[in-house]
């Protein structure tokens, strides 16, 4: 599995009520909720972002609240991989289980810049930056875990056993 696009960047400790502000969440629907992704830190992220770009970010993505709206959005949106230096653990386990690509780098996320185009091999690990032609080596997920994510998320897996 593999994803290619642009790059959104952001810096550390993005937060869950930045990428889904809880002043939407009186709707459960996905597609209303992603409308306002990432609204209060870049206010063109929904306007711009295309199938398959790749979210950057620093330290501790995705702390704060235990909700899975903040990974279902930024998948909903069309995003098809977050690469940051690290994740907030419950944002980490969400995304898997919604079915969102999620990679620790902290050497690709320190050095791919905002608007670089980017390809992410999930089956390897290896991340390139076409801008540059710049690689590196992520730890990918194992087979089980690819699944998931290939599936759709936790549910849509055992829905197929």
């Amino acid at each position: 599995m593999k994803t290619q696009g642009l790059v959104f960047k952001y810096p550390d400790n993005v937060d869950t009520d930045v990428i889904i502000p809880a002043r939407y969440l009186n709707t459960s629907n996905a597609q209303e909720l992603a409308k306002h992704c990432m609204e209060d830190i870049d206010t063109e992220f929904v306007s711009r972002v295309k199938p398959g770009d790749v979210m950057v970010a620093g330290w501790n993505f995705g702390c704060g609240s235990s909700r899975e709206h903040a990974p279902l959005v930024i998948k909903t949106c069309g995003t098809g991989c977050v690469i940051a230096k690290s994740f907030a653990r419950i944002f980490y386990r969400n995304a898997i289980n919604i079915g969102l690509p999620i990679l620790e780098c902290e050497e690709a996320a320190e050095a791919i810049a905002a608007g670089d185009e980017v390809s992410v091999d999930f089956d390897t690990g290896v991340i390139t930056d076409i801008t540059t032609g710049q690689t590196w080596q992520a730890e990918p997920f194992p087979a089980f875990i690819q699944n998931i994510i290939q599936k759709g998320g936790l549910l849509a897996s055992l829905k197929e056993e």
